[in-house]
């Protein structure tokens, strides 16, 4: 970044403008920090950007991706995933509020910030209160890149254990599309079966996208 001139720099662009002025390449090169005796930090940015397929792709990127990047590395690999991180605890609601979710909307808002970019896929509950307030969010498995296996009585433990009235159950899809798969309504069958035996009102099951969800509710699975 020498060739730019002071006023073209990130940091510089930043403070005197905003970061909302900032490409994602320069937001990227800030977290980066600065180059290598081969790239500066703005090439090795664009260079994080074009092997991430962009800001999605690399919001589900692993810190062993990132690291197998040209003068990426682990440590700089770990600066971006915090920053990621930071990211989407900024969007979710802070430990005091207690979020009613009135409608799979409401979930799925609640829950995309989280989940909705992993690069594996993750299986949760919401565990809610009478009144459908949120009371914590647990995940119950974590699997590979197009599954995770899930037992009902892994779930209810939980619910149980959380003194939950009712649940949300929810899981991503890495490949970004929500559309359940037959094994989703399945499982969701029989969560929604033992729910009914627990006394533990199963909600709704929630899919994951990178943007966008599917609900098993209002497909009227459920």
């Amino acid at each position: 970044m020498k060739d730019l001139s002071p006023d073209d720099r990130p940091r510089e662009k930043l403070l005197r403008s905003g970061a909302p002025s900032l490409g994602d390449n320069e937001l990227v090169a800030l977290v980066v920090g600065h180059g290598t005796r081969e790239a500066d930090a703005l090439e090795l940015a664009n260079e994080v950007l074009r092997r991430c397929g962009g800001l999605h792709g690399l919001a589900r990127s692993t810190s062993d991706d990132l690291a197998r990047i040209g003068g990426i590395g682990r440590a700089r690999a770990a600066q971006l995933l915090a920053a990621i991180e930071l990211g989407r605890r900024t969007l979710t609601h802070g430990a005091g509020a207690r979020v009613q979710l009135r409608s799979p909307r409401d979930a799925a808002a609640f829950l995309l910030p989280t989940f909705g970019a992993r690069p594996v896929e993750q299986f949760g509950i919401v565990l809610l209160d009478t009144r459908h307030r949120v009371l914590r969010t647990s995940l119950v498995a974590s699997g590979t890149l197009n599954s995770t296996i899930v037992q009902p009585r892994d779930v209810f433990r939980e619910a149980m254990t959380g003194a939950a009235a009712a649940i949300v159950v929810f899981h991503n899809h890495p490949s970004g599309d929500p559309t359940p798969s037959t094994d989703d309504v399945e499982l969701t069958r029989r969560l929604q079966a033992a729910g009914v035996l627990m006394g533990i009102e199963v909600v709704d099951h929630i899919v994951l996208g990178d943007t966008r969800y599917c609900s098993l509710k209002e497909m009227g699975k459920i």
